[in-house]
């Protein structure tokens, strides 16, 4: 390419036809101009001028002919389709001042920060407001989750001795069937709300999805447990499936990550620590310890995001304890946590028959209800309810612990 007039640049093609790459070499010319420039064209091409005068004619260039030498005079913007553009969010997608609170519709599936061609068409995405989605440590516990997946096969010796008695193989096999349809709640609550995130907000919809990812793994591992000297799983009782109905019939995300990730995992997480440290053997240990890292990093975020939407919607705490007291009356009818696995827990926390150890294996599953308890009325003063208010919520949690 060689300028003549100051104002002049030439593009000669050669032979490159327009549609075999020679376009390219137009617009790399036109974005070289300087402002009120022309630039001249050349090619050999026997198609050349048809192709360039509908393509002019698209951009709203000019276009005029000297023999076999066309002369263009760029359109308003001569990137032509950006012309009207708009760029989604800041400048630097990295930077939280790129995270607007309401982001347009228009801007679709387009990165943050990408120039989003005006006439694009609108998405309804319906969770599209920053109060009510964003927590500041997203892209932490984002960046945290991604590192430490963890695959089932590789991260637990499922070859370790693991000869039980026999009641105390089929208290685990209930516990296991327990903390598997608990965990398929909680893989379908996010899931029903990732595709209803507007894309801005891509740190939240990717935790979300690896969150989902993380329980799809726990099914995984607590079936595979339950399975290892069982030909089937064990007792799943209607008041169980009520209870975790009430979470998959919730509409609104707000409420529905509180229940769930706040007070349901924030108590399971408790469970998982007791299963932990009353194990019978290594792999129920190991499962218990993976599984439980995962669910910290849920609870981390779903208190994080309700801290923040609290702050912005003074209205957000009544609806949260009348989420509550509403689960609460809706399970009035049932039975709470079966009692199969609250014998089954028993049966782990004592370690025997003997009625000394059972007694004390009581006190030790009454402790962890009580410290489910306090986890709960902890996150719930952190959501800005009073020491009292917050213990009186809490005791209208499920007896489900989910």
């Amino acid at each position: 390419m060689s300028g003549t007039p100051a104002t002049t640049a030439t593009c000669a093609l050669g032979s490159l036809g327009l549609d075999r790459g020679g376009l390219l070499l137009v617009k790399r010319a036109l974005r070289a101009l300087p402002e009120g420039g022309l630039l001249r064209l050349t090619c050999d091409d026997p198609h050349f001028g048809h192709h360039l005068a509908p393509w002019c004619r698209a951009m709203g260039h000019a276009l005029q002919w000297d023999g076999d030498v066309a002369t263009l005079r760029p359109g308003p913007g001569v990137r032509g389709r950006w012309v009207g553009a708009e760029q989604s969010g800041g400048a630097d997608p990295r930077d939280p001042a790129a995270v607007i609170d309401s982001p347009s519709p228009r801007w679709g599936l387009a990165g943050r920060s990408a120039t989003v061609e005006a006439g694009s068409p609108p998405f309804e995405f319906t969770l599209a407001e920053k109060a009510e989605l964003w927590a500041d440590e997203a892209a932490r516990l984002y960046a945290q989750a991604a590192a430490a997946q963890w695959d089932p096969l590789t991260a637990i010796d499922w070859q370790a001795v693991c000869a039980l008695p026999d009641e105390v193989e089929d208290a685990v096999v209930q516990v296991m069937t327990y903390l598997i349809e608990n965990e398929t709640a909680a893989l379908i609550v996010p899931a029903r709300f990732v595709g209803r995130i507007h894309p801005h907000f891509r740190e939240v919809m990717q935790l979300l999805t690896i969150q989902a990812a993380d329980e799809a793994r726990h099914i995984e591992v607590f079936t595979r447990r339950a399975l290892l000297h069982r030909p089937a799983l064990g007792l799943s009782t209607g008041g169980g499936q009520a209870s975790l109905k009430t979470l998959l019939d919730e509409p609104d995300f707000a409420l529905a990550s509180f229940l769930l990730s706040v007070l349901g995992e924030g108590s399971f997480l408790v469970l998982l620590r007791f299963l932990r440290d009353h194990a019978p053997d290594a792999i129920t240990r190991r499962v218990a310890e993976l599984t439980a890292l995962d669910e910290a990093r849920h609870v981390a975020f779903g208190v994080a995001h309700l801290r923040r939407h609290a702050a912005a919607d003074p209205t957000l705490r009544a609806r949260l304890a009348q989420a509550i007291e509403h689960r609460h009356h809706a399970l009035a009818h049932t039975a709470g946590l079966n009692e199969e696995v609250f014998d089954a827990l028993l049966l782990l926390a004592a370690g025997s028959f003997e009625p000394d150890d059972l007694a004390e294996g009581h006190a030790k599953v009454v402790q962890m209800t009580a410290d489910m308890d306090a986890t709960r009325r902890g996150h719930l003063e952190r959501l800005g309810f009073a020491s009292d208010e917050a213990a009186r919520l809490s005791s209208l949690h499920t007896r489900n612990f989910m």
